[in-house]
């Protein structure tokens, strides 16, 4: 049975639907990721689904007993009401066991008493019992790695709630739910206020939950290794896709080929049965075949009114329709207007425009973007890390990782001149015009529209600068919005265009994706994979990392390590060198799109994602098996235990088959 139901949901501010006619359903143990661009309404659907706000239309159906727990996308006001430190707020969830706990001590303190008798052992067994398999021995541990998993340390346990900042408020209340486990967990954008480590343990978590998840999250890699299924979010409703996000983007593009050949079949057909009625309309022996070909026309344009073109191809009756949509016997159209009407049909609007140019290069820099040997980086009297060999080459591509707060953006701030080395100097190659791509985009000015921005960095015609702007998805009336008025999608694409005329060949990356939707990230990846010159990039965007880097370089203990190769093989090789414990998964990065996306890659790149979805499922498979093993070692159960260690080896064994599989298919 479903934990939740939403039938004919819709939201309209007077004659605007922000969306209508959303109908699905959850399982228990689904597993599902909301995308769709910004504005579209997945928060308002979200906060519908959690019974804060109410829908224009439709209705929400949850199962009798089932919880559902919901993270907002800022928890600011969270806690307002609360007035315990963070520990004892995840205390709080525990109230049940606290209460059997107390029991418990009175008991012990009345036999310590010396008060003995069989009805008070009998009691103090059966309430033991059953505070061992509600997890009374453990919900302190469970607290405890709950909160460090998502980077509160022990500094911030005995804070007051209301002392926290706002993303520890966020992480504070996702640590609760998590522990509350509730049927199904709805996450607005979980990993914002996260580094990649307590990403990737809430990854683990997630992929071991035993209810239903709903994420909304424009971080791609995230929502690949977490959910098994994508719902695409439009004004008309919900597309469901099956498997990780990777293998939504190859579904995807093969579902745009085949809508296109559907929109031009029927619309060709539909036109063909037009001509048949002009030109048989006047004719006394043909005017009853073109009046009963007029009136399935007819039907057919109350389907693709209501349903889109698309719906013509579902194989239902019209009287299938008339009963299960409601839909009623239409009088025949005139003939001008069904002629009208069929050619008024445009192909639906599901694949986003595209961002065409590249960036050129105004000139070929040398061979050696950058070096540097023993090279010391930070601010006086505080260093942040040391550079003991480097070196960038044309072409290049390198990602600079590491926690918040070690010295990427300083370093940054060293190549662009802003800064010195505290030791030792950067070697840039010859020929070099850097350009910058901050994550703000602090340099464009808001108070000039979108066209006086782009004339004030290049002189040009206006005329020309316009069609320089269209290329990125600036056209008519666009050119004169502020630059204050943009999206953080729209600011980026300006900065591109801006960039675009600047010539770089040494791109310096930071943060670019920050604040961007999905369909935005996907423009600005794909400008950058067609960009001929040398990239440095910061970024906490792993799934950008993996298309673009051909070098990782870590940040890490006061040191910057180089790593040479693809984020993919980065993840593996730190993998591979960690023994295998449980509790520990090896969560492997999307295989990227070949750039000729031809059939036979789509269909490689799903076996690879199919492949990688077992290979999971046989991790955490080990880890429930050593759960097992261990407890059944607790309970001196050795003729368990031997059979859950034989188990373990069949599938560590099958596991290594399945990554040697996946090496092959990868390489």
């Amino acid at each position: 049975m479903s934990v939740l139901t939403a039938d004919n949901l819709g939201v309209s501010f007077g004659a605007f639907d922000l969306f209508r006619g959303i109908t699905f359903s959850i399982a228990p143990d689904a597993k599902i990721g909301l995308i769709g661009p910004n504005g579209i309404g997945k928060t308002t659907l979200l906060l519908i689904l959690a019974g804060i706000n109410q829908p224009t239309t439709g209705r929400v159906n949850i199962a009798r007993g089932r919880r559902i727990g919901y993270l907002r996308q800022e928890a600011v006001e969270a806690f307002a009401d609360r007035d315990n430190t963070v520990y004892n707020e995840m205390l709080t969830v525990f109230g049940d066991l606290q209460a059997r706990q107390a029991r418990l001590n009175a008991l012990e303190d009345q036999m310590a008493s010396g008060s003995f008798c069989d009805a008070l052992l009998d009691e103090y067994g059966r309430l033991q019992e059953a505070f061992e398999q509600a997890g009374g021995y453990e919900y302190d541990l469970r607290i405890q790695q709950t909160l460090e998993g998502l980077g509160l340390g022990k500094d911030a346990w005995h804070m007051p709630l209301n002392h926290l900042s706002g993303g520890q408020k966020t992480r504070a209340l996702l640590a609760r739910l998590l522990l509350e486990k509730p049927d199904l967990l709805m996450l607005d954008e979980p990993t914002n206020h996260l580094d990649i480590e307590a990403v990737e343990w809430l990854e683990r978590i997630l992929r071991e939950w035993e209810g239903a998840v709903l994420i909304v999250s424009h971080d791609r890699f995230f929502l690949d290794n977490t959910v098994n299924t994508i719902w695409e979010m439009s004004r008309s409703g919900i597309e469901s896709y099956s498997g990780n996000y990777s293998a939504y983007l190859l579904q995807r593009q093969e579902r745009w080929e085949y809508y296109e050949r559907v929109f031009e079949e029927e619309k060709a057909r539909l036109l063909k049965e037009v001509d048949y009625i002009q030109r048989n309309w006047v004719r006394e022996s043909t005017h009853a075949q073109a009046l009963g070909r007029l009136r399935r026309l007819t039907r057919d344009l109350t389907i693709v009114e209501h349903y889109g073109i698309k719906a013509l191809r579902s194989g239902i009756s019209w009287l299938e329709w008339t009963k299960l949509y409601d839909l009623s016997e239409p009088p025949p159209l005139d003939v001008i207007d069904a002629i009208r009407k069929v050619n008024a049909i445009s192909m639906p609007s599901g694949r986003p425009p595209a961002i065409k140019p590249r960036l050129p290069s105004a000139h070929t820099s040398g061979t050696y973007v950058l070096r540097a040997q023993n090279v010391t980086i930070g601010y006086p009297r505080r260093a942040l890390f040391t550079i003991q060999n480097l070196e960038l080459r044309r072409g290049e591509c390198a990602a600079l990782i590491g926690p918040n707060g070690s010295g990427k953006t300083t370093f940054l701030k060293v190549l662009l001149g802003q800064l010195e080395p505290l030791k030792g100097a950067l070697q840039p190659g010859a020929s070099l015009k850097i350009g910058y791509f901050a994550q703000a985009h602090d340099g464009l000015d808001g108070s000039r529209s979108v066209l006086d921005e782009l004339l004030s960095r290049k002189e040009m015609d206006a005329g020309k600068a316009r069609s320089h702007l269209a290329q990125y998805l600036f056209r008519g009336e666009d050119v004169f919005k502020p630059v204050s008025a943009l999206s953080g999608g729209e600011r980026a694409r300006l900065a591109l265009a801006i960039l675009a005329l600047e010539g770089s060949n040494f791109l310096l990356l930071d943060e670019p994706t920050n604040h961007l939707d999905i369909p935005a990230r996907e423009a600005l990846q794909e400008v950058l994979e067609n960009y001929t010159g040398t990239i440095l990039l910061v970024s906490h965007d792993r799934y950008l990392i993996d298309r673009l880097a051909t070098h990782i370089w870590e940040l890490r203990d006061g040191k910057l390590n180089t790593f040479h190769g693809s984020y993919r093989e980065f993840v593996l090789r730190r993998a591979a060198f960690k023994p295998y414990a449980p509790g520990r998964q090896v969560l492997l990065p999307p295989k990227p799109l070949a750039r000729d996306n031809s059939k036979e890659t789509r269909r490689r790149m799903l076996s690879l994602s199919l492949l990688e979805e077992k290979i999971r499922e046989h991790e955490a498979s080990i880890q429930r098996l050593s759960s097992e093993l261990q407890r059944a070692g607790d309970a001196q159960n050795y003729e368990r235990a031997h059979k859950l260690s034989w188990q373990i080896a069949q599938a560590q064994n099958a596991l290594e088959q399945l990554m040697g599989e996946w090496e092959k298919l990868a390489a």
